[in-house]
């Protein structure tokens, strides 16, 4: 019953949004590739980017489909950020605290696969509870927008060739300067004019003590 509860409201929504999408294709498809549809829960609005052809041909399933992928990732993402919390926190406690000389070691793999455990019921409950109040406020097409490109990270100033990585995890090593090679003086001789320019044989002035 609540699956099929959920393919009704799933349904539902795309049926809210295809006269918005069906008008936004047909008059700007030539300018739109992406489109951004905001989806609430009651509680915040999620901004979900869609294809705005194929959310046409789909008759806006696909946003339904993009809805649910982009929640699963936020949610997962929010869930696994408090879950390295936990750990240093479980961390810490099986450090300073006395288990009745038990391996620390072993009572933080019994408490973190607890707390593992915990969170996947804690991801699938929230993603469950978002999906199902989700749903698109009425927009006019004039107030539907472009979605922004996703930003990428430039790489390019990293190099990848083996022998200029180093240092832990693969990081890029600093690049240095190369060292200059050491270049010898040319030899004076004993009888000849001293070179810091006094007129004095070598072996009067500075070359005295060599």
């Amino acid at each position: 019953q609540a699956w099929e509860a959920f393919k009704r409201k799933t349904e539902n929504m795309a049926t809210i949004a295809n006269p918005v999408i069906k008008q936004v294709y047909e008059k700007q498809g030539a300018m739109y590739e992406n489109i951004m549809i905001p989806i609430t829960d009651g509680k915040r609005i999620y901004h979900i980017s869609c294809n705005l052809k194929e959310a046409y041909e789909s008759e806006s399933k696909s946003i339904i489909k993009s809805f649910q992928k982009a929640i699963m990732l936020h949610v997962i993402d929010e869930a696994w950020k408090d879950h390295l919390r936990d750990l240093d926190d479980l961390r810490e406690s099986v450090r300073n605290a006395s288990y009745e000389q038990k391996d620390p070691l072993l009572i933080f793999k019994l408490e973190s696969f607890g707390l593992f455990k915990t969170m996947i019921d804690g991801i699938n409950q929230k993603t469950i509870a978002i999906l199902m109040r989700g749903q698109i406020p009425v927009r006019e097409p004039e107030q539907v927008r472009e979605a922004a490109p996703e930003a990428r990270q430039d790489y390019s100033k990293y190099r990848t060739r083996k022998d200029e990585i180093g240092g832990q995890g693969g990081s890029a090593a600093p690049q240095r300067p190369k060292p200059m090679p050491v270049q010898a003086a040319p030899r004076v001789g004993r009888n000849d004019p001293c070179p810091c320019g006094s007129g004095k044989k070598y072996k009067n002035c500075h070359g005295r003590e060599v």
